[in-house]
């Protein structure tokens, strides 16, 4: 999961359960990711998903069957990671005092 991608890149970053008024109107539930960027000394949001119950299903009709009664799929909805906001975390976070960037261990082997 993008968690996961951004512990393996050595990223900090927070997890962060939204209330009503900052999710979007099909979302029942949000949580979304952010990354330290220590250049804007916060928190920024990279990564977010939701849990958007039956809303979507009931739209597209998706259904599937239990004890012979048709029931409406629940939908998540999510993204991985923004690219650029990766970029740019992995820049500040690993920007050397002379303004070269160290590349985290697990990028290493692509390079």
């Amino acid at each position: 999961c993008a968690s996961d991608l951004l512990t393996s890149l050595g990223l900090p970053h927070r997890h962060l359960l939204l209330c009503t008024g900052d999710m979007g109107f099909s979302a029942a539930k949000t949580i979304d990711l952010e990354v330290w960027l220590s250049g804007q000394d916060c928190y920024r949001e990279i990564s977010s998903i939701s849990n958007t119950k039956d809303f979507q299903a009931r739209r597209a009709m998706i259904r599937y069957k239990k004890d012979k009664k048709n029931l409406l799929a629940h939908t998540l909805n999510g993204s991985s990671l923004a690219v650029g906001r990766t970029l740019v975390a992995i820049m500040e976070n690993y920007q050397n005092e002379d303004g070269t960037i160290h590349i985290p261990e697990v990028l290493k082997k692509y390079l």
